[in-house]
């Protein structure tokens, strides 16, 4: 077999498997997340406060020092806790999707950026 029918074959083959895949990476939707925060957090985090425990409210020092993993992946230990609640807070894991949970730990990350403007 000739090298270009290689790399025709490989490349055919590539595009096969791309489209074949189901696995494809979707963008968190802030605004979706935004709603579904003032839905399901704002009660407890508004403005990214903590109404329990004030130290440890959703802007980024607090985060930083009292989110488990928070430095190692900040989305994620969001996530983490969001899915499955911690001391007061309660477990969202069958309240709301994977794909909302996502949205609403992007949404916090965000605010916790800016300063919760």
């Amino acid at each position: 077999m000739s090298m270009a029918m290689r790399s025709l074959l490989s490349l055919a083959l590539a595009r096969l498997i791309s489209l074949w895949s189901p696995v494809q990476v979707m963008a968190a939707d802030l605004t979706r997340g935004s709603q579904l925060f003032n839905l399901n957090c704002a009660a407890c985090h508004a403005g990214g406060a903590n109404v329990l425990k004030s130290e440890r409210s959703l802007r980024q020092d607090d985060l930083q020092a009292y989110l488990p993993n928070y430095l190692k992946g900040h989305e994620s230990a969001i996530v983490a806790q969001v899915t499955y609640g911690r001391n007061a807070m309660p477990a969202f894991l069958d309240i709301l999707s994977e794909k909302e949970i996502e949205d609403v730990a992007a949404y916090v990350e965000d605010q916790s950026m800016q300063g919760w403007s």
